[in-house]
């Protein structure tokens, strides 16, 4: 996937139980779609899953100041995602994709099957408007910003 194109549709089923339908937003939101690998990695606990995510955490009054929704997806279960949002009080949803095939259409998959980290700003309109490939995880809650920014 590139800049410009269409984003492909998905539904998957967000911590809190609800199902999130990308093209639902069309024409009313621009949309964040952070991938990453997993809440609890080999070598890496979910604790430091957490303060990689703590930059994106901390713009996020931002972000949903921008007319944005922001979603994390990775191939953890429902359950998993809300033990961790719950653990960390992460105040946007993380949507489940165990089949990964919304990983694969986006973000593409590592050597050990899952989600490469990045990150996809969707336009009004439901194309990709800005993509991180190489996410730098201190500073990417501003980048994202900045990005939503210059799509006004």
């Amino acid at each position: 996937m590139n800049e410009g194109d269409m984003a492909p549709d998905f539904e998957l089923v967000a911590n809190d139980g609800r199902t999130i339908k990308l093209s639902s937003f069309r024409g009313q939101k621009k949309i964040v779609l952070c991938f990453y690998p997993k809440n609890h990695l080999f070598a890496c606990p979910s604790k430091k899953v957490f303060q990689m995510a703590e930059a994106t955490i901390t713009a996020y009054p931002k972000i949903a100041g921008q007319n944005a929704e922001l979603f994390a997806i990775s191939i953890d279960t429902v359950e998993d995602q809300k033990a961790f949002v719950d653990k960390y009080k992460i105040p946007y949803l993380h949507l489940s994709d165990p089949t990964k095939s919304t990983c694969k259409a986006y973000a593409g998959l590592n050597l050990a099957g899952l989600a490469k980290r990045s990150t996809f700003i969707i336009g009004k309109d439901g194309k990709a408007a800005k993509i991180f490939r190489d996410v730098k995880v201190e500073s990417h809650g501003q980048q994202i910003v900045d990005a939503l920014q210059s799509l006004d």
